[in-house]
């Protein structure tokens, strides 16, 4: 960067570096633009302590809102290591002058896989199975096999997908390779859709669904998307998935609908608070199956984040800025 046509030392600071880069990876990339400083996690009250000096800021889930904005007078970028930037106040920043990026893209193929892995447990039951068999339970049967959960295939069943994005579209093709029907709610118009994938209207999804997968993004129209007017529509027994935002459901109301039999099982990777409260409904419900937010996190998506986070300053330093979501 230049300052009154003097070429200035950049300063970058990652606020939360810990959950993109526990340390597997690294940010030698980062230190070769400019001086860095990596902070694996910081407190709301911390950030504008730690932030003052630097043009360029990284988050992952670090909130940057107008008021902490505001008294980052040296702040040119915020890069956001992650695809949603809902925590990031756009608005305000494109007041104050500051680009915003984000990675678009890195974990298409490792929420997609997720999303499959979360029906598996519901429908197969591996590791209850693979449990049991551990224990000593196959080894005191008569016969070859036994089961003891209902046991599901996936053809022939609908598939409804809410969000036809990257990440749904991936999702699409795969439930019709596992022979499935697919109807989505999206944007797109039909003609553009590929061939097996039907598209319908919201209340079309739910009442058609065997399993709902959820792939829009959170904003105030689908907010609580899911909750017990919505779960009251769609089909006896059916199975929820989320892999995008927490707020997308209502919580109390999906645990509702796991204890009245309405819904057979949820399986999410978010939740609206995270990490949840020990006392969340859901934690509760033997047919949730809850997993820590890693939809995002194999190596190989951390390692495109990684890279891209990094084009992203280089572009940014460069003048041409890519990925920008406040222009």
């Amino acid at each position: 960067m230049e300052t009154n046509g003097k070429k200035q030392t950049v300063n970058i600071v990652v606020l939360d570096g810990h959950c993109a880069n526990p340390g597997d990876l690294s940010w030698d990339g980062f230190k070769e633009l400019g001086s860095l400083t990596v902070y694996e996690r910081t407190k709301a009250e911390e950030v504008v302590e730690r932030a003052k000096d630097a043009q360029i800021v990284l988050v992952n889930k670090v909130s940057m809102k107008a008021d902490i904005i505001a008294q980052l007078p040296q702040l040119k970028y915020i890069g956001v290591l992650a695809t949603g930037f809902n925590h990031i106040d756009v608005k305000a920043a494109q007041e104050h002058g500051v680009t915003v990026c984000n990675i678009p893209s890195y974990s298409t193929y490792s929420v997609a896989q997720m999303v499959f892995a979360s029906i598996f447990t519901i429908t197969n039951r591996v590791e209850h199975y693979a449990q049991q068999t551990r224990e000593g339970q196959w080894s005191k049967r008569s016969d070859f096999c036994y089961w003891d959960t209902p046991l599901l295939e996936l053809a022939g069943k609908t598939m409804g997908i809410v969000g036809l994005g990257n990440i749904g579209m991936k999702v699409a093709r795969i439930a019709r390779e596992f022979g499935m029907e697919v109807y989505a709610y999206t944007s797109k118009n039909s003609v553009d859709l590929p061939s097996g994938i039907q598209k319908t209207t919201l209340d079309g999804l739910f009442s058609v669904s065997d399993i709902l997968s959820l792939h829009c993004p959170l904003s105030e129209r689908t907010r609580e998307l899911i909750k017990a007017e919505t779960l009251s529509k769609m089909k006896q027994g059916a199975i929820l998935i989320n892999t995008g935002r927490g707020p997308l459901v209502n919580e109390a109301d999906v645990a509702a609908a796991l204890e009245s039999g309405q819904l057979a099982a949820y399986g999410a990777d978010v939740m609206c608070s995270e990490p949840p409260a020990a006392d969340n409904p859901l934690l509760k419900q033997p047919n949730a199956f809850i997993t820590p937010h890693i939809a995002w996190a194999t190596v190989e998506a951390r390692s495109r984040l990684m890279n891209i986070a990094l084009d992203n300053v280089k572009c940014f330093l460069e003048g041409a800025a890519q990925n920008v979501v406040n222009c």
